[in-house]
């Protein structure tokens, strides 16, 4: 045990012969809470007993907690007794911070906080997980992050969590494999409560970073194991915990009936919402939560999508309380919806200018430091994990450095009995020397392959970011879109922003498949197609496509050329191949392998054909002269079949 665990487990004995002993001498449990604490007569027993205590307000109100504590602190101050004053303050900033007033709370935090080399461990704990509760709540991440990092250099905590913070920032997919890397190994299979909470905070990530069906099979696994919890009676639980399982049971429900919201399955969500409003509303001392708030605008979506106006209304009630901005854009948003439906169209204009305000009041200002926030919070992931391998590494030549101190000793053992031994010990030797070459190879094995793994988690990171910067610039073109009236301008800024999707889609692929060469092109076609179906929106969405490129993949360098000739023509069927309806419209797209290194592309549709001045437009075309300079990336020639009954096809052979 090294010195730092020793500290902390005299520490901890001590706390616990000290509650232990202050127990005997405690007041009968019949004694409200509020009496107890009085009672007591030890400031420790009463940080232990504040901190420690389950439903500490359940019969006096914060703000008698407040005065009491208040009036404990005053008198430390009249005794000039500094040891009492810094626990009283800690408590008294524990209650600001249960009463919502962050900034005063992290007042009185700092404060302590600057006299911490003289505080023992409980005390210091108790202080930086209030700091860091205090930081999260006011989104100062970077802030929070140099507690945690203070916390790891106390010894509280063995590494430094970001997930939490990435989620804060919008990284769901980040925060969701931090999360995984830092909670999985903690949690024993047989813990079931803490396998469902696990499965219900996938499920958060996921929903939040618009994987509606994946995030539904995570809460459905987490529901199965809340159930086996409650279910399970050989195991007993206190009021306390029972209370807990039902309630985390109704956020998951709600999670589910949201998710079934987000797919438009209303029917379904319907159950699962009420049935979370009434566990929740059962189980929380909290009175109107955040998760009643969220569930009642879902619930209140489901019944205005089925026309159940009354119990939509039931629901958006004026004493609904909203805790985000989301949340209020969200109400309003339902309010416009009611009143369009009722044709009631004063208000539903009311309604619909008050979100514009609400967006308009979110100054670029907030844009941009969440921006520098989330810039800072990844410099500090990158540098403690550069610090974390500067320690391994440190470690690793210790622990070298100590294998050839031994090799050394054994060198002079050998040596000493080598007048003796002489044939024996030259075996040994050469048996020492072969176990040596083997740890060696062994650790530069282990050193190659964490380099690899980091490598490849960098890739993937590169090719995320170029696939922001991509949607970045597809989100400008949307925004130079809606401040242009010229309809030529909207059309090439429309093809312009297609454009863009698709090469964002290569990276997009890249960085979710675990090989990062090639692109399996079958899934990608698919997503391609959908994407270009959302900007056009009025066409498209009656064609039947059929895409046959199974078990077909390419690496980036013919991916791209290949999405974009892709892009291009499927445009061009939505816009121009069924004038007068898309009802019996059919596009065909085919690529196989028809050698080793060597393959086939065919498209076709069954449209009203190309126009006879095709040709003589081949040279002004934008879209024509783009896919002939693709087809010579790929290093082959367009072919184009004109003569058809019906329709047009592209094909050509490639390497």
């Amino acid at each position: 045990m090294n010195l730092k665990g020793k500290k902390k487990y005299f520490v901890v004995l001590g706390m616990l012969l000290s509650f232990f002993c202050s127990a005997q001498d405690a007041p009968s449990s019949d004694e409200s809470l509020f009496n107890q604490f009085q009672e007591l007569s030890n400031t420790d027993d009463k940080l232990n007993f504040f901190f420690n205590t389950e439903d500490l307000y359940r019969e006096n109100s914060t703000y008698d907690w407040l005065e009491l504590i208040t009036i404990n602190l005053n008198a430390a101050i009249k005794n000039d007794d500094q040891e009492d004053l810094k626990r009283f303050q800690l408590m008294q900033a524990r209650i600001f911070y249960d009463l919502g007033d962050y900034d005063k709370s992290l007042a009185i935090n700092k404060e302590l906080f600057e006299q911490i080399d003289d505080l023992d461990i409980y005390l210091s704990s108790k202080l930086l997980d209030l700091m860091d509760d205090n930081y999260g709540q006011l989104g100062m991440y970077p802030e929070q992050i140099d507690i945690r990092k203070k916390q790891r250099e106390l010894g509280i905590m063995e590494s430094v969590p970001f997930y939490d913070i990435y989620s804060n920032l919008g990284m769901y997919r980040r925060a969701m494999d931090d999360y995984i890397a830092y909670e999985k190994k903690n949690i024993e299979e047989d813990d079931y409560f803490g396998q469902a909470k696990y499965y219900n905070n996938l499920g958060n990530f996921l929903r939040l970073d618009g994987s509606t069906p994946t995030a539904l099979g995570r809460y459905k696994k987490a529901k199965g194991f809340i159930d086996v919890f409650l279910d399970n009676v050989t195991r007993k639980k206190s009021k306390k915990v029972f209370e807990e399982a039902e309630l985390l049971k109704g956020v998951i429900e709600g999670n589910i009936g949201k998710c079934h919201v987000d797919l438009k399955q209303y029917e379904d969500a319907i159950p699962y919402l009420e049935k979370s409003i009434k566990r929740i509303k059962e189980n929380t001392t909290r009175g109107y939560s955040s998760e009643i708030t969220e569930n009642s605008l879902a619930i209140s979506e489901c019944f205005l999508q089925l026309r159940n106006y009354s119990k939509a209304t039931d629901y958006l009630s004026d004493d609904l309380r909203t805790y985000t901005t989301d949340n209020l854009l969200q109400k309003n948003r339902l309010l416009a919806m009611y009143y369009e439906m009722t044709e009631d169209f004063k208000n539903s204009n009311y309604y619909l200018r008050k979100n514009i305000r609400v967006r308009d009041s979110i100054s670029e200002n907030e844009s941009q430091l969440r921006q520098q926030q989330l810039s800072t919070v990844m410099i500090q992931d990158l540098k403690l994990s550069q610090d974390l391998l500067a320690e391994q590494k440190l470690a690793l030549e210790k622990q070298k450095n100590e294998n050839l101190a031994m090799d050394k000793r054994n060198s002079l053992v050998l040596i000493s009995l080598l007048f003796t031994l002489l044939g024996f010990a030259g075996l040994v030797y050469a048996y020492l020397k072969s176990i040596k070459n083997q740890r060696l190879i062994a650790e530069q094995k282990y050193i190659i392959e964490n380099s690899l793994v980091e490598k490849d988690s960098l890739l993937k990171e590169i090719h995320h970011r170029v696939k922001n910067n991509l949607q970045m610039v597809s989100s400008l073109l949307s925004l130079q879109t809606k401040n242009t009236r010229s309809k030529a301008a909207i059309e090439a800024l429309e093809e312009g922003k297609s454009r863009v999707k698709a090469m964002a889609l290569i990276h997009q692929k890249l960085y979710q498949n675990e090989d990062l060469s090639v692109i399996e092109m079958q899934s990608y076609i698919e997503s391609l197609i959908n994407s270009v179906q959302s900007v056009y929106k009025k066409g498209g969405h009656n064609i039947n496509i059929t895409v046959d490129a199974e078990g077909v993949e390419l690496d980036i360098d013919r991916a791209i050329p290949f999405g974009l000739m892709l892009n291009e023509l499927v445009s061009n069927s939505f816009k121009y191949a069924f004038p007068h309806g898309d009802e019996n419209g059919k596009i065909y797209i085919h690529i196989r392998k028809t050698g080793e290194q060597e393959g086939f592309f065919e498209y076709s549709d069954n449209g009203v054909g190309l126009p006879e001045d095709t040709e003589e437009r081949a040279s002004t075309s934008m879209g024509i002269r783009l896919m002939n300079r693709l087809a010579n990336q790929l290093q082959t020639t367009l072919n184009i079949d004109r003569n058809l009954d019906d329709g047009v096809r592209y094909w050509f052979n490639f390497k």
